[in-house]
């Protein structure tokens, strides 16, 4: 509630806990009621969450309200939530039993701040449960903005004017110490005639379905037998939040008897102080730091006697009242509900920043992360769900197509290097239809007045601009080098090669460090087929030269990049070093892509051998500063593909370690342990995110997945390059690490 006015109407909603015995009627805030013994409606609730992709999670957690030992059943709504998670705990024991101090560990460990409603509780949770205090929160408890007023205008309104009020509400149950306040009454009676005793609030539902009204019924023969009939008032039923508020200004004291030194927290407590009441409190710890410096009294556990004498001293003395409750007001003022909400709004937000800078946490995997002794195998169903007549659809809402974003060149690009892939891999012609769909796209894509090829293309097959950037003319290159490569009949080969040519010259002028990158490939490719093609090689040589010159413009011992910042699609550039290196010859341009490429993966592999990925939400700067989110899919496979050239260029097996190693990202041996290949569609999902991954499976990760897979099935197939037209260089001409390919 005290979020609402903070984010907006509808934005905030709730997950209600149910006992599974009277049915509840819930406002619509209400938006999943989770059983508290159903194990499974704790993952049912987080997969609902994400799915809805709100923004942050925060649990209320008590240990006697969820189901399970200990109440463990709620670590799995924080384990499958994506979106960051506070737990806010209502209690902290100081001696817990074994089990919990492990659930609450375990809570810590998944959640990004606990969140604690007193100071005592953060010295509590570091020492006792060995939490770290950056994983800590302290918050007030947060309480309704009362304005103070004088007990006698509320009493009026109660009918209640004449008597002098001692107040105690909430749930009652055992437990809670009325009886103390009873026994201490007749004393309290014997000196102020005009005492009453308010007992707000129903009976505990828990204790009415196991004992009925027994212990109300107990504390009713109680009255009888103190014969305080006359100065005891029980109010039966769950009161409303303005009856509270009467009750509250009607209270000249408040009292919470509570026997238990444990409590580390109190609504009630909050509330009375909040109207500016006067408190009379045991010392639970929740009471010794609320209470202190004059702000209430204590009396000591299970002592009546005392109790009796507090409450009759501020009875006797109206100013002292006076003064307590107007130092309680103003100490409770910073925990007013619109001010606490937005000290979790922060928190939430710190929260958010935190997870993108790259310090996250790490949940525990509900099912273990997928290590396959073999490669998975190639599934195109995905790539097929998001192909219609024209190509390849750029977006999918989770795994349908998304028509509202149309097509683009890049993808379709990537689909015709997939499905070739694929068709020389295993002779599937099924999937040939495919391929001059995808190459058809390409072809359309060229723009006869500019000589250079489209991007974007709406959904009612609309040009949406009429030349694309530079990495668009580099990939189309690049597919159109493998198409010719790899083409499975004449007709697709003829075509692949005069768009190719007709594409060179604009090729030839190209400045962008990537997008020469990606001609280079495809370049590289098209001689695979004809390798004597002058025109070809000298515009391999041409922007091979172009691409090195980067590097030993800006490189040096610590930074051997061409570039200030590195960003997406990194390892094209090394890739295509090697390439080049490789057939031109130029033993200098191999060292480089294979010093570079190794530099790359060095600051992409975390110590327990996982890879993370540089986020595109900021990059890696040269000063050091990166981004670890966004992580997108198109960097594995662009790490695969240049690992798998330098384990071809140098018979080293640490690449092809490295490349499967890259690969196992997809499969959940990432920064937040989540699984990007999704077995049942044949899709991936769109990148690594701070809270997971982003369930959309668009064509580009998509793509990005097949890539890498079939790279690496095709390492697997043969470790040598297949015998090309082109003849590659002699080991004698390419000294050092080289061998002959």
């Amino acid at each position: 509630t005290a979020l609402l006015p903070e984010i907006a109407p509808g934005r905030v909603s709730v997950l209600a806990l149910d006992d599974g015995h009277d049915a509840q009627a819930y406002p619509p805030e209400v938006i999943f009621q989770i059983q508290a013994q159903e194990q499974r409606d704790y993952f049912t609730a987080a997969e609902l969450l994400n799915i809805n992709q709100f923004d942050a999670l925060i649990i209320q957690h008590e240990f006697g309200i969820f189901g399970g030992a200990d109440g463990r059943h709620v670590l799995g709504l924080a384990q499958q939530a994506r979106m960051p998670v506070s737990a806010v705990l209502h209690t902290v024991l100081s001696e817990p039993s074994a089990g919990q101090r492990r659930t609450l560990r375990d809570m810590a460990e998944l959640c990004d701040r606990l969140v604690v409603m007193s100071r005592t509780g953060l010295g509590i949770l570091e020492k006792t449960y060995e939490i770290h205090a950056e994983k800590l929160a302290y918050i007030p408890h947060g309480i309704p903005d009362l304005p103070p007023v004088e007990p006698a205008e509320a009493q009026k309104l109660l009918g209640l004017d004449g008597r002098k009020v001692l107040l105690t509400f909430g749930l009652l149950s055992p437990g809670k110490g009325i009886e103390l306040v009873l026994n201490a009454l007749p004393a309290i009676v014997d000196r102020h005639p005009d005492a009453l005793y308010c007992i707000v609030g129903a009976t505990h539902p828990q204790i009415v379905r196991r004992e009925g009204h027994a212990y109300r019924d107990a504390l009713e023969q109680l009255v009888d037998q103190l014969g305080v009939r006359d100065h005891v008032l029980f109010h039966n039923r769950f009161v409303t939040r303005p009856e509270l508020h009467r009750f509250l200004a009607a209270a000249d004291v408040y009292v919470t008897p509570y026997p238990g030194r444990e409590q580390i927290t109190s609504g009630t407590l909050s509330y009375a102080m909040g109207a500016g009441r006067p408190v009379v409190s045991t010392p639970y710890r929740y009471a010794q730091e609320m209470l202190d410096q004059e702000r209430g009294l204590l009396f000591d556990f299970g002592k009546a006697a005392d109790l009796a004498r507090q409450v009759s001293h501020l009875f006797d003395n109206p100013q002292l009242r006076r003064d307590i409750g107007r130092r309680a007001y103003d100490f409770t003022r910073p925990m007013c509900w619109d001010q606490v909400a937005r000290e979790h709004l922060d928190l939430l937000r710190g929260i958010v920043t935190h997870r993108a800078a790259g310090r996250i946490r790490t949940p525990v995997p509900r099912r273990p992360e997928r290590e396959p002794a073999h490669l998975p195998e190639v599934s195109l169903t995905h790539l097929k769900r998001l192909s219609d007549d024209t190509g390849i659809l750029q977006h999918a809402i989770y795994a349908a197509p998304d028509r509202r974003h149309g097509y683009c060149l890049d993808d379709n690009a990537r689909a015709l290097i997939a499905v070739l892939m694929h068709h020389d891999l295993v002779g599937d012609a099924s999937v040939l239809p495919l391929a001059d769909r995808y190459l058809s796209f390409v072809h359309h894509a060229l723009n006869e007045k500019t000589g250079q090829f489209r991007n974007f293309m709406s959904y009612d097959r609309q040009w949406l601009e009429e030349t694309g950037s530079q990495d668009v003319q580099g990939r189309a290159i690049w597919a159109l080098g493998v198409a010719t490569h790899l083409a499975p009949h004449q007709a697709g080969l003829h075509l692949a090669a005069r768009l190719l040519h007709q594409a060179l010259d604009a090729a030839e002028n190209l400045t962008s460090p990537r997008a020469i990158a990606f001609a280079l490939v495809g370049l590289h490719a098209y001689l695979r087929r004809f390798g004597g093609d002058s025109r070809v090689r000298r515009a391999r040589e041409t922007l091979a030269a172009r691409l090195f010159a980067g590097f030993q413009a800006v490189t040096d011992d610590n930074w051997p990049w061409s570039e200030q910042t590195l960003t997406y699609d990194n390892a094209k550039l090394p890739h295509a070093l090697i390439l080049s290196g490789q057939w031109l010859p130029s033993t200098p341009m191999v060292e480089q892509g294979l010093r570079a490429l190794r530099w790359l993966l060095d600051r992409q592999i975390n110590p327990d051998g996982s890879v993370s990925l540089i986020g595109n939400h900021g990059w890696l700067a040269r000063d050091g500063s990166r981004a670890r989110f966004d992580q997108q899919p198109v960097e594995v496979m662009a790490l695969i593909e240049a690992c798998a050239e330098a384990f071809r260029c140098t018979q080293d097996e640490s690449w092809l370690l490295d490349a499967r190693r890259c690969l196992r990202w997809f499969l959940g041996r990432n920064d937040a342990h989540a699984e990007l290949y999704d077995y049942q569609t044949g899709g991936c999902r769109d990148g690594l995110h701070a809270d997971g991954p982003n369930l959309n499976q668009g064509a580009e990760s998509t793509l990005a997945w097949l890539i890498s897979l079939l790279t690496l099935h095709q390492l697997a197939r043969d470790e040598q390059p297949a015998a090309t037209d082109e003849a590659p260089p002699k080991e004698s001409q390419v000294a050092g690490t080289l061998t002959a390919s």
